[in-house]
């Protein structure tokens, strides 16, 4: 389409419907560099497409001197019309309708393509308007219009269809490839879907039988073939039956030798066989059986020229025929050896040449299928299942080799070569393969396992064997997969595995990984056989001081630390100096220095309680002394990250170090250790109180940045949550700094920090004046940006609501504090739901739903619900009218409902009061359909889910998408 002269003259708005106004609409939609403008076309010529003129303007635009692009609009206006508007069209012009489409698919036959589909869509959604009453036999008809005239035959129509057969035939077998998939896509009820499915369904004899004969004959082109077997594709969608069919399928197997049609075929084959419901024609099936074996030799051929594509696509035949038939064909006992060679096959293609994803793509659409095979087995009775086991273990313990073998890493060399993409690509398939490794598990049981570690034995005693690292990693890769979720405490051979791992040479990094993640996955195995900890805890040790082995050896010796704790005292020093020694060289990056911190706080937590703080001060101070000179700095960024990854490392060390868990250690042993009680104060909090200055002093620098503030905040917090009432010595101060650094520069941490005292402390009568305190300190200051406009920071509504719902679980009765303002803070709810983020509406939903039933037992909250609860009314019916996105209707829901739960007879007359105002929440609903929605809702006082269908109802309605298809999303 060529752009106009002036692309900018294009109709404004409120121009009549006319052919040149479209087509100066859609210059200005193609061409006009003003998105604007183009929007106002757009706009413009969605009007055009729904107004009643388009039924004549249309055809107008489908005029042979017209452009591509017009004629194109005019096809699709003609299918809107015809798709969403059929019932404007009187009956007596549905024959001339017909008739013109069909004219004018002929007349395209031989292109514009796009305008051809366009207008074969058209007809086709015109016939499932018309099936079956008014149009009993639209295939016949169709067949029957585009069968070629004689050349004196009357009407244009049938004096062009004597011109091109071949572009005549091409543009039937579109036309009858878009019929099912208009079918597919449209929007209709249930009954009519079924009564159109099984319409359908009977033209599929005429159909069938015409796609064989194409298929078959040597007059058809390649073109032509591809477009019948992309037409079978589409009908196999409407379920129809392979039996009657398979015939047809069987013609595509012939296709699959000319390259031009292989990846066609492949599709059709593989969506026919691929239907749950051909397991009903059990014989079509076995027929098909030897077609697909017969591929082999062509897919063996194919692996061996590293032909991709094609084994590809074969491949996946065998894995559709294997996978969704796999009960019924091992239910055919008499052609077990059929299915044997189909599972080899397919096992072949598991195991196909070459590396994933650089050399080959094959092998990865195998794995669910063995899923498939085991499952089925295993779900016969035993006697059956025996039958079945003594054929199919072998060959899962080939499958076993194979997958191992797939997994082998490339040569260092060549794996460097590889782009980061094909790398990922590789660690998801390993990932994909130790899944199917730990689930042929449940099959092959415990001689699995004897068999890897027979093999590793093997490798590891002969020299030349351990040579290839790669041999060693795919087996430890087996073991590893294998343990990571299967119980293996009760297995013989991993104490003989623990003896075998310190002889493995680990100065290859990939082999060296999986050593650790092959450790870390026995963890559990280890904490109960701890005299094994000696010979495998130096190689952990070994691979912590080396930056390439960071994530896998801090991840495995945070599961031993984790897991282990109470038996690792004798070890204690040597992590601990290791652990320190790599901190303070900065070996690891920062994750990885978070995980080894929570490691030493399981490490510390397993320690007598005694030599805990003295460990703790060792670990500690250097980063301390850090923290203290960093403070003393300039502020510059360097110096902030340095300062957030210090207190970040103190968060995760007091995220795990908890001496309260040795109570549950200490029972039954021989010297019991001091429990908590007994002890002066707990070591954190020791810490804590020593470092509280220096926090103090970094606050007062770095008061108004949020990530230093939220990294100090996160320090208390995570301590909060470990040491629970044992961090009671540290409230007074720690409530204090808190109001101070919030009164002075406002952050939703502080907020969350206090919300965490709350939950722990609010019960205790040594800290509610301290709680209380700092309550009203943070609720002032937070009114205070409420009343400048909180729209800027949704993260201080969302965790100023949740703090007040907290206050509202454990400690309600802070709400009679004079110094509390009640009403503002129902009005701080109220306007936190009008806010779009998700969290924020989430939190003062909570809010609310805490609030509302305690309104009768406190006068004072009861006082502010009559005064301001049609308010909360209209809001949220507001929000719920289109106000706020639907996606938060369920929120919105909850307050209603909890509105009333706990005072129906004000939500009544709210209702009333505010749904009488003429279009409100939306001019979409009527008076009548507002009256339905209050006394549906009125009638749920407890059905939640019932109360979250009526809201959401409601909602659709007011947006007019009801009825619409959208209400399902």
């Amino acid at each position: 389409m060529e752009p106009p002269a002036n692309p900018g003259d294009g109709p404004p708005v409120e121009l009549e419907l006319t052919v040149e106004n479209v087509e100066s609409a859609l210059c200005q939609l193609y061409f006009d560099p003003d998105m604007e403008r183009k929007n106002m076309a757009q706009k413009w010529l969605t009007q055009a497409q729904g107004s009643a003129q388009a039924w004549q303007f249309c055809w107008a635009l489908l005029g042979p001197d017209k452009l591509p692009e017009v004629q194109f609009f005019g096809a699709s206006t003609l299918h809107t019309k015809i798709s969403r508007h059929w019932s404007d069209l009187p009956t007596d012009q549905h024959e001339g309708l017909r008739a013109q489409l069909l004219s004018h698919i002929l007349r395209f036959s031989s292109g514009p393509k796009m305008v051809l589909t366009r207008l074969c869509v058209a007809l086709a959604s015109m016939a499932l308007n018309l099936i079956p009453q008014a149009w009993p036999q639209p295939v016949a008809d169709m067949v029957r219009a585009f069968q070629p005239q004689k050349p004196d035959s009357e009407g244009g129509a049938g004096a062009e269809a004597s011109q091109d057969p071949h572009a005549h035939c091409l543009a039937l077998l579109e036309l009858l490839t878009v019929l099912p998939e208009e079918f597919q896509s449209g929007r209709l009820v249930q009954a009519r879907r079924a009564q159109l499915r099984e319409a359908l369904a009977g033209e599929w004899a005429v159909v069938c039988p015409m796609l064989r004969q194409l298929l078959q004959s040597q007059d058809s082109s390649n073109q032509v073939k591809d477009k019948v077997l992309r037409c079978l594709s589409s009908w196999v969608g409407l379920d129809v039956p392979l039996g009657e069919s398979h015939e047809l399928v069987q013609d595509c197997f012939a296709a699959l030798s000319n390259p031009e049609l292989f990846d066609t075929a492949v599709e059709t084959i593989v969506t026919a066989i691929s239907q749950p419901d051909c397991q009903r024609y059990i014989d079509a099936l076995v027929n098909l059986m030897p077609l697909v074996l017969g591929l082999h030799d062509q897919l063996k051929t194919a692996a061996q020229d590293g032909d991709m594509e094609t084994s590809h696509g074969i491949c996946r035949i065998a894995v559709a025929m294997g996978e969704t038939h796999s009960r019924v064909l091992l239910e055919q006992v008499d052609h077990w050896q059929e299915y044997l060679a189909l599972v080899n096959m397919i096992l072949y293609c598991t195991g196909i040449p070459g590396h994933y994803p650089v050399s080959e793509t094959t092998s990865s659409l195998t794995l669910t299928f063995w899923y498939t095979l085991q499952d089925d087995i295993l779900s016969f009775e035993e006697e059956k299942q025996a039958v079945y086991l003594q054929v199919y273990r072998p060959v899962y313990f080939q499958l076993v080799d194979v997958l191992l073998h797939k997994s082998h890493y490339p040569s260092q060399e060549e794996y460097t070569s590889w782009s980061t993409d094909d790398k990922e690509q590789f660690r998801i398939y390993r990932v994909d393969i130790s899944d199917t490794l730990m689930y042929v598990y449940e099959m092959l049981g415990a001689e699995l396992l004897s068999n890897l570690y027979d093999r590793l034995g093997r490798q590891l005693m002969d020299p030349q064997q351990s040579a290839v690292w790669q041999d060693t990693e795919a087996l430890l890769f087996g073991f590893q997969s294998i343990a990571e979720t299967i119980d293996v405490n009760y297995s013989d051979v991993i104490p003989g595995l623990i003896g075998l791992i310190p002889r493995i040479n680990i100065s290859n990094v990939m082999l060296a990984d999986t050593v650790m993640y092959t450790i870390g996955s026995l963890a559990e195995w280890l904490a109960d056989h701890p005299v094994m900890l000696g010979g495998i805890l130096p190689m952990v040790l070994q691979g912590l001081v080396k930056a390439e082995l960071s994530v896998s050896s801090v991840s495995t010796l945070k599961r031993i630390c984790r897991e282990c704790r109470h038996d690792l005292a004798p070890y204690a020093q040597d992590i601990l100096t290791v652990s320190q020694d790599v901190l303070l060289k900065e070996i690891h990056k920062s994750s990885q220095c978070m995980w080894l911190m929570q490691a030493l706080g399981f490490l510390l937590s397993g320690l007598p309680v005694d030599e805990i703080l003295g460990r703790l001060h060792s670990l500690i101070t250097p980063h301390v002394q850090r923290l203290d000179t960093l403070a003393q700095h300039e502020l510059n960024p360097t110096n902030k990250q340095s300062i957030v990854h210090i207190l970040g490392m103190m968060s995760s060390l007091f995220t795990t170090l908890d001496i309260n868990v040795q109570a549950d250690s200490s029972e039954g042993a021989a010297s019991p250790r001091l429990t908590p009680s007994q002890t002066t104060q707990n070591p954190v909090v020791v810490v804590l109180q020593q470092v509280f200055t220096l926090i103090q002093t970094i606050l007062s620098k770095w008061l108004d940045d949020s990530e230093v503030v939220e990294a100090v905040c996160g320090v208390f917090d995570k301590s909060v949550r470990t040491l629970l009432h044992d961090f009671g010595p540290m409230v007074a101060q720690l409530s204090e700094m808190l109001g101070q650094i919030y009164s002075a520069f406002p952050q939703a941490s502080a907020l969350d920090l206090a919300r965490q005292m709350v939950h722990i402390f609010a019960g205790d009568e040594h800290h509610i004046s301290d709680i209380r305190g700092l309550i009203e300190v943070l609720t002032s200051a937070t009114l205070t940006i409420f009343q400048q406009g909180p729209r800027d920071h949704p993260d201080i509504a969302e965790s100023f609501m949740h703090l007040h719902a907290q206050i509202l679980k454990r400690k309600p009765d802070m709400y009679l504090s004079d110094q509390l303002d009640i009403k503002a803070l129902f009005y701080c709810g109220i306007l936190s739901l009008k806010f779009p983020e998700t969290p924020t509406v989430k939190a003062a939903s909570l809010f609310f739903t805490e609030l509302l039933p305690r309104c009768k037992d406190m006068p004072s909250l009861g006082e502010v619900l009559q005064g301001d609860g049609k308010l909360l009314t209209e809001t949220i019916l507001q929000a719920v009218g289109g106000g706020s996105p639907r996606s938060l209707t369920e929120y919105f829901s909850e307050v209603l409902l909890s509105l009333n739960r706990h005072c129906p007879a004000l939500l009544s007359q709210w209702l009333r009061e505010t749904l009488q105002t003429p279009g409100f929440p939306s001019a979409q609903v009527s008076t009548e359909q507002k009256h339905t929605f209050s006394q549906q809702l009125l009638r749920e006082q407890t059905n939640k889910r019932r109360v979250k269908e009526i809201v959401k109802e409601f909602s659709l309605l007011c947006r007019g998408l009801q009825g619409s298809g959208y209400s399902d999303y």
